[in-house]
């Protein structure tokens, strides 16, 4: 995502569930692997391999793929109950239903062991394993790391191309479940009284993620606390890296989407 300047929103989401959390670090993780896998340069490499690895530690601590599938079903269980609603294209209804199932096929297709290839290879274990030393990745520890960064970058594109294309219908279902998610909810604008907003939940409402929305240029940023019944979103200020924010005292007007 592009950085925010003048008026472009900024948003700051607040994962209420374990499961969302765990689709919030895989949307950052991807992006962060696409983007650097364009780059033709060693350290665009070594920073796609990273954050690749860092979705595969991820996915190592959970059935993450039957959740996936989970979210799917119920996001196109919502969706046909569109159907009836006055008002709805059914056109671009049918169109969102398809594109979820299609989705939904290409990762029952793949099977629970579509991350074996990735996580059964040695060289990327072994990078794994030296990752979690300050350094530990450097040539003198892993020669044969040293040799393939430098492979010609069209050789490294070709095989970081085939790790990426066996985290693809992962992810990419990952990021549709999330663009349906945030998709859902209308912000709402809201003001925090003396800076700090404080909301209930409904007891049958199903909430996953909190969405707050501010110009790039309010030189502000919410602290969101959250809990099983309610969450507060407190506002700060920034005073840059050198120096503690402090909390701003006055009102602050801001979009709020509860999803």
């Amino acid at each position: 995502p592009a950085v925010a300047t003048g008026n472009e929103l900024i948003r700051f989401e607040q994962p209420l569930t374990e499961r969302m959390r765990t689709f919030l670090r895989i949307e950052l993780l991807y992006e962060q692997t696409l983007f650097h896998v364009e780059e033709p340069s060693d350290f665009g490499a070594r920073a796609a391999v990273a954050a690749l690895l860092e979705i595969l530690t991820i996915l190592g601590r959970g059935d993450v793929r039957a959740d996936v599938i989970k979210e799917l079903e119920r996001h196109a269980d919502l969706l046909r109950r569109y159907r009836s609603q006055p008002g709805v294209d059914p056109a671009r209804l049918s169109g969102l239903i398809d594109g979820v199932a299609e989705l939904r096929v290409r990762l029952a297709e793949a099977g629970p062991h579509l991350m074996n290839p990735l996580k059964e290879c040695d060289f990327l274990t072994t990078i794994r394993q030296r990752s979690a030393i300050p350094g530990g990745t450097c040539t003198f520890d892993l020669p044969d790391y040293g040799y393939w960064l430098n492979l010609p970058s069209a050789e490294r594109r070709t095989q970081l191309d085939e790790w990426t294309d066996r985290l693809k219908p992962l992810c990419e279902a990952v990021a549709e479940v999330l663009w349906l998610t945030r998709e859902a909810t209308e912000p709402e604008q809201l003001t925090a009284s003396g800076g700090l907003y404080h909301h209930s939940f409904d007891r049958n409402e199903q909430v996953s993620l909190v969405r707050v929305l501010l110009p790039g240029n309010a030189g502000i940023y919410p602290e969101i606390s959250a809990g099983q019944h309610r969450f507060t979103v407190r506002f700060v200020r920034w005073r840059g890296v050198a120096a503690r924010p402090t909390p701003v005292a006055q009102d602050v007007r801001f979009l709020l989407a509860v999803c």
